[in-house]
C-alpha cells in the first residue's frame, strides 16, 4: 500500500507506473492525453492494454460516482462503523 502512495518513487515496475498515472490522468480533472503523454504510455502499454484498463478505470470510477451521487452505503455497514475490510499486507 505504502508503493502505491508513492508510486513514482517507489521500486514498482516502469510498466506498472505507466498503468497506474493512465489511470491517475483519467480520474483527474485534466484528463487530456496529449501526444507527449500517449507515447509514454506506449512505452510500456499496447493500444489494446491502453483501451482494456481504460475502459476498466472509467467504469469503476464512473460507478464509484453512482454510488456516492446516490448515497449507497453497502447493507452490513453504515457511517460510522469500522470499515468492513482491512488494507493488504504492505
Amino acid at each position: 500500500m505504502a508503493k502505491l502512495a508513492d508510486y513514482e518513487a517507489s521500486d514498482l515496475p516502469e510498466r506498472t507506473k505507466a498503468a497506474l498515472r493512465y489511470a491517475d490522468r483519467l480520474t483527474s480533472p485534466e484528463s487530456r492525453i496529449d501526444q507527449a503523454f500517449y507515447e509514454m504510455l506506449r512505452r510500456a502499454l499496447s493500444d489494446d492494454e491502453l483501451l482494456d484498463l481504460g475502459m476498466m478505470v472509467m467504469f469503476f470510477h464512473g460507478w464509484q460516482r453512482f454510488i456516492d451521487a446516490f448515497g449507497i452505503l453497502p447493507d452490513r455497514w453504515r457511517e460510522g462503523d469500522r470499515l468492513p475490510f482491512a488494507p493488504l499486507p504492505g
